[in-house]
């Protein structure tokens, strides 16, 4: 990987090489990355559905983000971005794992979707004056350094009436208990140093994050039932949440 990646403000070395390690587990919806493949099919309707109130679209329709273009911060194999893709956007993923990219690419090219998966970080996208109607900051923010610096960089990356979609883990003594005490040491439903408690996400960190030129349209809790392992939205933030922004 490029020595510049890994000096970038936002880039924690520990959290690449973490996922480098795991890189080859992404698509087995068993393993390790279980809970996100889960997570994906629930947010995907969030989006679909406050993407289409935004833009006007009409949410039923088969490809109903047809011409927008999405990026998606922190991409990891594909996940999201392949979810974006079949509901018709054109969408570029980014990461600063070069192993997680190449599995994203070949899952992409097997299933013949068209993905512009990048090597880069969220500043190098910025500096290159890059665009978008769509940034996706999904499970992210709880994994970068100098939050204020990402989220500066990610803003600049959305076009003026475009929006930014985040979700991520509040830092509070339950989300800790339960997001990672609980899903980590207890249920071990992921890898234990997935989640450390000093990087987790306060809602008031974002949107001071973003700045005064985000409004914020929507925020909802999220919450899992351990025992059927579903999730459900809550009117309570306290341990996940996603919110949505507009750039004025």
């Amino acid at each position: 990987m490029p020595t510049a990646h890994l000096t970038a403000p936002s880039v924690d070395p520990e959290e690449v090489a973490y996922y480098e390690r795991l890189a080859h587990r992404w698509w087995d919806a068993e393993g390790p990355f279980w809970p996100l493949h889960r997570l994906n099919a629930f947010r995907v309707g969030y989006l679909r559905e406050r993407l289409a109130a935004v833009f006007g679209r009409d949410a039923r329709d088969t490809r109903p983000f047809a011409g927008l273009r999405v990026l998606d911060i922190g991409c990891g194999g594909g996940i999201l971005s392949e979810s974006m893709v079949a509901l018709g956007a054109e969408v570029t993923g980014i990461d600063i794992t070069e192993k997680t990219l190449r599995v994203a690419r070949m899952h992409a090219e097997a299933g013949g979707l068209a993905v512009d998966y990048r090597l880069a970080s969220a500043a190098e996208m910025r500096e290159a004056g890059a665009t978008f109607d769509v940034v996706l900051n999904m499970e992210v923010l709880e994994h970068v350094e100098h939050l204020p610096d990402f989220l500066a960089d990610s803003a600049e990356l959305v076009r003026p009436g475009g929006v930014m979609l985040v979700s991520t883990i509040n830092r509070t003594p339950i989300a800790w208990l339960m997001a990672i005490i609980g899903a980590e040491y207890v249920l071990r439903w992921l890898p234990r140093g997935t989640h450390r408690y000093r990087k987790l996400v306060r809602p008031d960190e974002v949107r001071g994050g973003l700045g005064e030129g985000f409004d914020l349209l929507h925020r909802t809790g999220v919450r899992v039932n351990p025992f059927n392992r579903a999730f459900s939205f809550t009117g309570w933030m306290g341990v996940n949440y996603m919110m949505l922004f507009q750039r004025g």
